[in-house]
């Protein structure tokens, strides 16, 4: 890990690495996109509105997996003083917050039509709300750190105790009553048909691609806006 500690060692990977990133996921989510759209046939009981899945699912993996890969950054923050780890965070935290969103605005367009309201204050959508909320913390508790100058060490030790809302998210739909279903997908096989299955691993990988290629653009900006002011720092003091 810390051979990547290097900024410029870091940038010569990065860079490549954005635009394979961006393009797979493009062709990967339109892929399954049209796949879910157009080849797989409607639920025998929710009909055309089970199609939102292939966007949904992607969407309520990659604010949950944001949010761990903000918690494995301010581990290594905290303990391993990696260079680049609070510019991850950062990076990250963006992305998971728009993916949270989306996660949100899609199951409330699926609940709809399947429960009869948007909005059901039951333990899945409610920690997954308070996981979009403890994105937007981080981002505005991180901005205003770096603008004065800290270590980061703060915004670290939120992004730890903010993990524990992770577990609470997964294991939400056994501790209680909740209208929304239980775990589809799992080791151990699947409930969804396999007719309806197949365009799911693509946009999961797809937005997965997506979600990676964001955070690597927002890193480098970030390490650019750094370079940037330690030039102008030097000039004005020279």
């Amino acid at each position: 890990m810390h051979g990547f500690a290097n900024p410029a060692r870091f940038l010569r990977i990065a860079r490549p690495a954005t635009g394979w990133l961006l393009w797979i996921g493009l062709l990967l989510t339109l892929a399954g996109a049209f796949a879910g759209l157009k080849l797989t046939p409607p639920d025998y009981l929710q009909g055309e509105t089970v199609r939102i899945l292939y966007i949904h699912v992607p969407s309520a993996w990659l604010g949950m997996a944001g949010w761990a890969g903000i918690a494995a950054a301010s581990l290594s923050q905290l303990v391993w003083r990696h260079p680049l780890a609070a510019v991850a965070a950062r990076a990250i935290a963006p992305a998971g917050a728009v993916f949270a969103a989306i996660c949100l605005a899609t199951g409330s367009i699926w609940g709809r039509p399947t429960w009869g309201t948007w909005w059901e204050w039951d333990g899945r959508l409610t920690s997954m709300l308070v996981l979009f909320f403890l994105y937007l913390g981080y981002i505005g508790l991180s901005a205003s750190d770096r603008e004065r100058g800290g270590e980061g060490r703060i915004s670290a030790i939120y992004g730890l105790v903010g993990a524990i809302n992770l577990p609470i998210i997964h294991y939400s739909v056994l501790w209680w009553r909740t209208l929304h279903q239980g775990q589809s997908i799992s080791v151990r096989g699947s409930s969804i048909d396999n007719s309806m299955l197949l365009p799911l691993p693509l946009t999961m990988v797809g937005f997965t691609c997506l979600f990676a290629a964001v955070t690597l653009m927002l890193m480098r900006a970030d390490l650019a806006r750094t370079k940037l002011e330690g030039r102008l720092r030097r000039q004005a003091t020279a």
